[in-house]
């Protein structure tokens, strides 16, 4: 069969030839219709990462969309080594198996699937938004935190920031449900200015961080308190991505001045969460209330889509 093979860590993948997957006890053997190319698809290939291939060659991809022996179409994750989701064809265990909706494409739901997870849990999961609250998403013009505040809207938050660096995929996200933009392209100090200006007299409740960096430090310095004053409302932060720089200068102030909560994602949720997170994502999906825009390349094009990335928020779907 034809897959991108991985044959050295922090190279692209190569569309070659590799061997035919055959399903164990307790596997499916899958016909793939569609995979996206994951953030985690470029971290585990550099070798580095806590889930990176063992052994090389190894098939990138980390999940898709195909159909089982049976013709059932379904979304899977976590193919068994060294096979991976962006090839013709692909096996995992049966329990990483779920069905699909109609309404929902191929190539819209291998795009939504991991970035909405990574946005979702998140916010339930880990903040426990309530009904009412300010959520801001820091990082919010890529593929992940354009879902995150659709999700925020769709969970009952009241008001939504987005803070970006685009300034034109940045304004796009009024259409989303954004409330207020924050643009990340000038410099830190007017950076937290904005910020304490978005927060009012009541803060944000919830903050999705997908960059970290200097982007976290002027919300912090933001966040810090000048006076002796009781805390009126908690700020929830969960760290999620690096995309900005993987470490912060914190001021032990910042934790002493202020109700600010710093909180991992928290890795893999029970499957139980999980399970719900992908019911309510694909239902969203599917009633048209929560959008994902894609691009479709064929799987032979993986080195170039490697290379190149994402655009505009669209998240490359290669097609076998």
């Amino acid at each position: 069969m034809h897959a991108a093979v991985l044959h050295a860590f922090n190279s692209p993948p190569r569309y070659t030839e590799f061997d035919e997957p055959v399903a164990g006890e307790g596997e499916s053997l899958l016909t793939v219709r569609a995979a996206a190319l994951h953030r985690i698809d470029r971290a585990r290939a550099t070798g580095t990462h806590y889930a990176s291939p063992q052994q090389l060659p190894a098939v990138a991809g980390t999940d898709g969309v195909g159909t089982t022996a049976d013709g059932e179409r379904v979304w899977f994750a976590l193919p068994r080594a060294p096979f991976g989701s962006m090839a013709e064809h692909s096996v995992t265990q049966n329990y990483m198996l779920a069905p699909l909706p109609p309404q929902l494409g191929d190539a819209e739901a291998a795009a939504l699937i991991n970035p909405g997870m990574a946005a979702y849990l998140p916010l339930t999961w880990r903040a426990k938004l309530v009904e009412g609250e300010t959520v801001l998403v820091l990082g919010a013009t890529g593929v992940t935190g354009r879902l995150a505040v659709q999700l925020a809207k769709l969970l009952g938050a009241g008001r939504v920031v987005a803070a970006g660096r685009d300034p034109q995929a940045l304004e796009s996200l009024r259409d989303l449900g954004a409330d207020a933009l924050i643009r990340l392209d000038r410099p830190k100090d007017e950076i937290a200015a904005a910020f304490a200006a978005e927060a009012g007299k009541d803060g944000y409740q919830v903050v999705l961080d997908y960059v970290w960096g200097a982007p976290t430090e002027a919300l912090l310095t933001a966040l810090t308190g000048h006076e002796f004053k009781a805390a009126t409302s908690e700020t929830r932060l969960i760290q999620i991505g690096d995309g900005a720089s993987p470490v912060i200068s914190l001021p032990a102030e910042v934790l002493r001045s202020s109700a600010v909560t710093l909180t991992g994602s928290g890795g893999f949720a029970p499957p139980a969460v999980q399970g719900e997170a992908y019911g309510k994502l694909v239902g969203f999906a599917a009633q048209g209330t929560l959008k994902v825009a894609v691009e479709e390349l064929p799987l032979s094009q993986v080195e170039e889509a490697w290379v190149r990335g994402d655009r505009d928020g669209r998240r490359l779907v290669l097609i076998p």
